[in-house]
């Protein structure tokens, strides 16, 4: 993370963009460009606090705040009323950290140990909740396509489903990190003694968080008119560009963790980031998008659907076994840029 660092010199040439009234894209680079370094001190802040906070409220606060800073950015997103770019977004996070992120941890892992294992527990557990999000995504819209839901109904079926889902990730961290932890103690590790001191890592998490927020922003207030004048479509920008920007930080740290042979690790930092925005983050944004005064449904299109039920399909094929290889993270990585190359010419 700490290669990250000097990104940060972006924050203050966005600022001064953004007051100058620059071009657009430049703000656009700008802004996330100040994201990536930001993003990856947020985390480590989460995690410098949740060491100060002992084992078991710690582990919620890793697995509550563990995506934070593309959190900020689609609710920025909301806020501008860009739907489809936030519904995007979700996707794209989902895709990205079990194909593109497991896959190159994989990979490289699988070059240097040959064969990885992980705790099998925490994958079944993570493909199950997976498998609840692609019914919540699936069964409103088939209701809503084939003509069973009126639209004034659609804003309480959303609520809905997001409280079914909510509540679900709420029991199941009561599942992973008090009543079955044990099943989980090799996923859930901490270090022992914190670099930080608690004030240290709260007053930093504070600033970090407020960087994002003003980022993001400028990132997405200078998104229409860099879709309108470059021809990007809002849909690739969120389903490819915005995860990685977000997600940067938490990737370089799957990969590294493949590399010390600590695949537990990255899988929970992949795969349980994706599990974090199915069933925490998208509902809590159908939430957030009430308070607004914004309301977003929980509709997503059939390109997004499918691509999300694949992934979900091919990550339960490869961690059924509870090991990785090289391969095995190749196969993902195609998977990813077949999809990518689906999503840029549908836009």
């Amino acid at each position: 993370m700490r290669c990250l660092y000097p990104l940060l010199l972006a924050i203050p040439i966005a600022v001064y963009l953004e007051m100058a009234g620059a071009s657009p894209l430049w703000i656009f680079i700008s802004s996330a460009l100040a994201i990536l370094p930001l993003a990856g001190v947020l985390g480590k802040a989460t995690e410098e606090l949740a060491i100060h906070a002992g084992p078991r409220f710690g582990g919620f606060l890793n697995a509550t705040f563990g995506n934070a800073a593309e959190l900020i950015i689609t609710i920025m997103a909301i806020r501008a009323g860009l739907f489809e770019l936030v519904k995007a977004s979700i996707t794209g996070a989902i895709i990205g950290n079990i194909l593109l992120i497991l896959g190159l941890s994989a990979v490289v892992g699988g070059f240097k140990n040959k064969v990885q294992v992980f705790n099998r527990n925490l994958a079944v557990m993570n493909s199950s909740l997976l498998f609840l999000s692609v019914i919540a995504l699936t069964i409103p819209a088939i209701f809503v396509l084939g003509g069973g839901i009126e639209d004034n109904e659609l804003g309480k079926m959303s609520r809905g489903v997001a409280d079914i889902l909510m509540a679900t990730y709420v029991l199941s961290l009561v599942f992973s990190f008090r009543t079955h932890k044990h099943l989980f103690h090799t996923a859930h590790e901490v270090l022992d003694e914190a670099e930080w001191s608690r004030n240290k890592a709260l007053t930093i998490m504070i600033l970090s968080t407020v960087g994002v927020a003003l980022m993001s922003e400028f990132l997405v207030g200078s998104l229409e008119e860099v879709i309108s004048e470059f021809g990007v479509s809002e849909f690739f920008l969120g389903i490819v560009i915005i995860p990685l920007i977000g997600n940067a930080a938490e990737h370089s740290s799957a990969i590294m963790m493949a590399l010390r042979n600590r695949m537990d690790l990255a899988l929970e930092i992949a795969i349980g980031s994706s599990t974090q925005i199915a069933v925490f983050v998208a509902p809590l944004l159908i939430y957030i998008s009430y308070l607004v005064g914004k309301p977003m449904s929980y509709i997503f299109n059939v390109y997004e659907l499918t691509a999300i039920a694949l992934t979900v399909l091919i990550a339960n094929i490869v961690s059924s076994d509870g090991e990785t290889n090289w391969l095995e993270g190749v196969q993902l990585l195609a998977a990813y840029a077949i999809m990518a190359i689906g999503f840029f010419y549908v836009g």
